[in-house]
């Protein structure tokens, strides 16, 4: 007869093994869910607006010009309302998130281990990133895509669809440096809907060809044309 330590034992090796399954699983699904093409008939603009999907490795964003004929930026996420307005900003960078997530771990190493097993389990409110940069340099973690200004006013459009509908009920949170804030956003985050999968639906919205779920960066990144330093020969 097996004693209790025994069957605890084999109930923990039981339980850690379907949640290495069901994180396998998870994985499995996100890489077949990116590599299905939607809008495969996409095709960069020669002349149009360049935009920058941006990545750290673990979350993405889409930086587009500050003021533009299509958008002025600035009446939506004004520059006045981050630590340093005065600096001479040229594109706004916007992505979306886990409340927590964003607002108490500054770096990932304050990620708590509770705060993932919440979101895994039931989720959490999100909020919006919105970081102004100057003259952002492309690079491999800033590709360029350049696009119509059709696709951009898409775009624009679902960028900011998950804007609170009034003003009035969007508090702003200060951000990790003084060129970045925080702002209240709809929607909740979960682990189908992450961040960058709102990346990679913010991007089918506006027609722009990525994959059908994009639930991890490299999920969303794999589709971005790659960076190529100025001077070198055309991707053959």
């Amino acid at each position: 007869m097996a004693t209790p330590a025994k069957r605890a034992l084999k109930l923990a090796r039981a339980v850690f093994g379907w949640l290495a399954l069901a994180v396998g699983c998870y994985f499995l699904a996100g890489w077949v869910g990116s590599s299905i093409p939607a809008n495969r008939d996409f095709v960069e603009a020669p002349n149009g607006v360049e935009i920058i999907v941006a990545t750290n490795g673990v979350h993405t964003s889409i930086a587009v010009p500050l003021r533009s004929e299509d958008m002025d930026w600035t009446r939506v996420f004004p520059p006045s309302e981050t630590a340093n307005p005065f600096r001479p900003y040229t594109h706004v960078a916007i992505s979306w998130g886990e409340r927590a997530v964003f607002l108490d771990t500054p770096t990932w190493g304050d990620l708590s281990p509770l705060t993932v097993l919440r979101v895994m389990s039931v989720g959490g409110d999100a909020l919006y990133h919105v970081e102004h940069w100057v003259r952002p340099a492309p690079s491999p973690d800033f590709r360029t895509i350049r696009i119509t200004h059709r696709q951009y006013r898409a775009l624009v459009r679902a960028l900011l669809r998950n804007l609170p509908e009034r003003t009035a009920d969007r508090a702003v949170y200060a951000g990790y440096t003084d060129q970045d804030v925080f702002y209240d956003a709809r929607g909740t985050y979960t682990v189908y809907k992450t961040c960058n999968e709102w990346t990679g639906e913010t991007l089918r919205m506006a027609g722009i060809e990525t994959g059908a779920w994009t639930p991890f960066a490299g999920s969303v990144m794999k589709w971005v044309p790659p960076y190529r330093q100025p001077g070198s020969p055309p991707i053959q």
